[in-house]
């Protein structure tokens, strides 16, 4: 699974936002051993100081667990992925209403076209 650096964020915060991403929906599965930091740095074509550092942010956030020995899984604790997994529909969420607002939609008016789609798509 390809990384993607594409906007003016620091890289490791745009990694750690991807690697969070993976984790709530279950590409790194609860409980599971997470990859090394080498070998993300390598899929990712980024410094391990760089992936390092992203992961220290999951680990901040209590999705990463690190054990010396067996090195990092993820968390097992429910309330935390799903506390993660809708922070980030929050922010997705947040996002499509502030490019509403650059195109002239208020916010109400984004939010009928989102029921719009909705209806549009249980018709089909």
């Amino acid at each position: 699974m390809d990384f993607e650096i594409r906007d003016s964020r620091p890289i490791w915060q745009q990694l750690a936002q991807q690697l969070r991403q993976r984790i709530v929906t279950g590409v790194y599965p609860a409980g599971g051993r997470f990859p090394p930091v080498r070998e993300l740095a390598a899929e990712a074509g980024v410094n391990p100081n760089t992936m390092q550092r992203a992961l220290g942010q999951l680990e901040a956030d209590g999705l990463l667990i690190t054990n010396r020995t067996l090195g990092r899984s993820v968390t097992e604790e429910v309330q935390v992925l799903e506390g993660m997994r809708r922070q980030l529909a929050q922010e997705r969420v947040e996002e499509y209403f502030a490019d509403m607002k650059t195109l002239g939609y208020s916010r109400g008016e984004a939010a009928a076209l989102v029921e719009e789609g909705r209806r549009g798509e249980n018709e089909q």
